[in-house]
């Protein structure tokens, strides 16, 4: 009886080093089904995500909820310690930035309904800019004269402000909005460096 017990826990050991392995491994956010597809048949992957969540809970990186997955993360306490000893991505011009707040609030959206949001025509190099960096992605065409593109974020506009999902946006009652109806987000300074620029 006890050897049963002692393989059993080290199986619950291994699918947890495993996940442990893959989350850090993975470069966007690992949900459970993903975490499927390298655990056993019949494994509790979100029971597995839910331990490793316990393990990690108050140590320097923690396991956070973000874009409907799991994510390595600093500790909300220590982020500030490091704000002079690792370098943050450049911060996007406040142009891009309204624009940017305007699509996560009203999308999908086209460019003439961002523009009539803003009051004020909208640079393609805005558009390219936000493009670049991954935050948003066409969602197809509304199906009206002219046919123009709709525009929406990405999961990876997910992972950079550190949202599980759209619905955990503030609230745009609950900001102080300007005319633009553009709230400032700010990008969660937690949020992991990509693996081609972490320094050793």
């Amino acid at each position: 009886m006890s050897n049963a017990r002692n393989t059993e826990a080290a199986t619950e050991e291994q699918m947890l080093r495993l996940a442990e392995a893959f989350v850090f491994a993975s470069a966007m956010p690992v949900g459970a089904r993903a975490l499927s597809q390298i655990l056993p048949d019949g494994a509790d992957c979100e029971g597995v995500l839910v331990a490793l969540r316990a393990r990690y809970a108050g140590r320097g990186v923690e396991l956070v909820e973000v874009a409907g997955g799991v994510q390595f993360r600093t500790a909300p306490d220590l982020a500030a310690n490091l704000r002079h000893a690792v370098e943050m991505p450049r911060r996007l011009p406040r142009v891009a930035m309204e624009t940017l707040a305007i699509i996560a609030y009203h999308q999908p959206v086209t460019r003439p309904e961002i523009e009539q949001i803003r009051g004020t025509a909208l640079g393609q190099n805005t558009l390219d800019a936000l493009l670049e960096t991954s935050l948003i992605e066409t969602k197809g065409r509304r199906e009206t004269p002219g046919r123009p593109t709709l525009w929406g974020t990405t999961e990876s506009f997910l992972v950079q402000f550190g949202l599980s999902a759209l619905r955990d946006l503030p609230r745009r009652e609950d900001l102080l909005l300007e005319p633009v109806l553009a709230p400032r987000i700010e990008p969660d300074l937690t949020a992991p460096v990509p693996a081609a620029e972490k320094s050793c």
